[in-house]
């Protein structure tokens, strides 16, 4: 669609477009600049007013709207405008109303002005309601930074360029969705990321056929990836930190950032990734080690400690005299695989219902909760100790690595394999053991041609090593678009 070259009937188009006399914030100011007239289109709250508002003194104060033609300066009148009467560093000349429209509603300001002929000037003073940056909730560290991601894209790619200050940081742009047109930025680093992968994820991205992504990066992964409903493992992994986003592109990875979202997408994603933290790079590579050798452990015993622990149960016969302190001397009234399940549901109510408790409220919460599944389980005979040891240990140590949607998976499994070992005992456990390592194979990811079990397969034994091991050098040396060290 294009403007004509009759200034009325331009403003009475875009005044029809976009419901001016409707929507209370979407403002239409008129100026007269001399013997010409001007029209500005802006959305309340989404422009900076103190710009705005020098700009009009400045437009007011103007003899004509377009300057006449001088030595060196364009015929063309719309581009004189810009270059001669138009104080501000980003404009943009077009010709597509739909351009125009999308922009005024991202925050842009319209300029439709006499002599334009079927152009407009776009100025984009635009500045969107924020949070002060401050340190993610869920991903703190005992050192280093404490600013984190906010939900303005613009403040998000500031923080990454703050701390890479270099020619080959690339922040692609792209809009996605089509009511929601939301902002989506691809940033790589041209010399250390995989081109043929990134060219691949813009494609894809350009591809995407849905009408908002009003979940923000959760709408834009499920975009990006064919559903599984059955597999529960995640597709992607996030980060609230700009230290954190900054190493990975260091290291040749992708961040697909998106408006409204305060995490940053970090691709390729393997399992393995999720096991490492920001705090494993801000200590000495010895306590680095440690810290990430320990939450390898404890978090994998969170799949399969009560699986295992119920299966000697069953088979109580072969426990060696040694181990017979793991044998509860009482059963409770229920039988123990339901205390199991049991106790799962009940630490997920309780988590739910510590999301919605008032700040005021939440010990008191935690104390309850402490109670029901404590003394008070016990004694009227639904629990016993070993139960809610256990349970607690497994509910504890999901908080050793961030990502609640590997706690959620290790979580279905750990169930699934319970489940598995009381029908059908030593072979259900097996069965389960196999499909765990089925579904994490079979893990759809946005990964181009990296495995979700990378570095093992395919095997790289230094980025393997560099799971285990913080050294000084496995912050990722980059060799032909792939990554040899370690992620933060």
């Amino acid at each position: 669609m294009k403007l004509t070259d009759v200034y009325a009937e331009n403003v009475r188009k875009m005044d029809d477009m976009l419901h001016v006399g409707d929507n209370f914030d979407v403002i239409r100011k008129d100026l007269q600049i001399g013997p010409d007239r001007m029209t500005l289109y802006y959305i309340d709250g989404f422009v900076k007013d103190a710009v705005m508002e020098k700009l009009m003194i400045f437009f007011l104060g103007l003899d004509k709207l377009i300057p006449d033609r001088e030595e060196g300066m364009p015929e063309d009148p719309v581009q004189r405008f810009v270059d001669k009467a138009l104080p501000y560093v980003e404009t943009d000349i077009t010709t597509d109303v739909n351009s125009m429209i999308r922009m005024v509603l991202a925050g842009a300001t319209l300029i439709l002005g006499e002599g334009f002929g079927a152009r407009g000037v776009v100025v984009d003073a635009r500045t969107y309601p924020a949070r002060e940056t401050g340190e993610p909730e869920g991903d703190k560290v005992m050192r280093g930074a404490r600013d984190g991601f906010v939900e303005t894209l613009v403040f998000n790619t500031a923080l990454i360029r703050r701390r890479i200050r270099d020619i080959h940081l690339t922040m692609c742009y792209q809009s996605v969705g089509r009511s929601s047109a939301t902002d989506v930025v691809i940033c790589y680093m041209s010399d250390r990321a995989d081109m043929t992968y990134v060219e691949k994820l813009k494609k894809r991205l350009t591809e995407i056929d849905t009408d908002a992504l009003s979940m923000g990066h959760e709408s834009l992964a499920e975009s990006l990836i064919k559903s599984r409903w059955y597999n529960p493992f995640p597709k992607i992994r996030y980060t609230e930190r700009p230290d954190a986003a900054a190493a990975q592109l260091l290291e040749g990875s992708v961040l697909i950032l998106c408006d409204n979202s305060p995490e940053a997408m970090i691709l390729p994603t393997s399992i393995f990734d999720f096991m490492q933290e920001t705090n494993d790079f801000y200590f000495p590579p010895l306590t680095g080690t440690y810290i990430r050798v320990l939450r390898q452990i404890i978090f994998w015993m969170t799949l399969f400690l009560t699986p295992i622990w119920y299966l000697l149960l069953k088979n109580s016969q072969v426990i060696p005299g040694w181990l017979d302190f793991i044998l509860p001397t009482e059963t409770g009234r229920i039988p123990i695989i339901a205390q199991l399940f049991l106790v799962e549901f009940i630490i997920d109510g309780l988590r739910m219902a510590s999301l919605n408790t008032p700040n005021m409220l939440s010990n008191s919460l935690s104390v309850v909760g402490g109670l029901i599944l404590g003394d008070f389980a016990v004694d009227i005979g639904w629990l016993i100790p070993e139960v809610i040891l256990y349970m607690a240990f497994v509910a504890i140590a999901n908080f050793t690595q961030r990502s609640y949607e590997l706690g959620y998976a290790f979580k279905f499994l750990r169930m699934g394999l319970l489940l598995l070992t009381a029908l059908f005992n030593v072979w259900g456990f097996a069965v389960g053991c196999v499909l765990i390592l089925v579904l994490i194979a079979t893990n759809a990811t946005v990964n181009g041609t990296r495995s979700y079990l990378y570095p093992l397969i395919p095997f790289n034994g230094r980025a393997l090593r560099s799971l285990f091991f913080r050294v000084r050098k496995d912050r990722g040396v980059q060799k032909g678009g792939k990554t040899t060290g370690g992620n933060a």
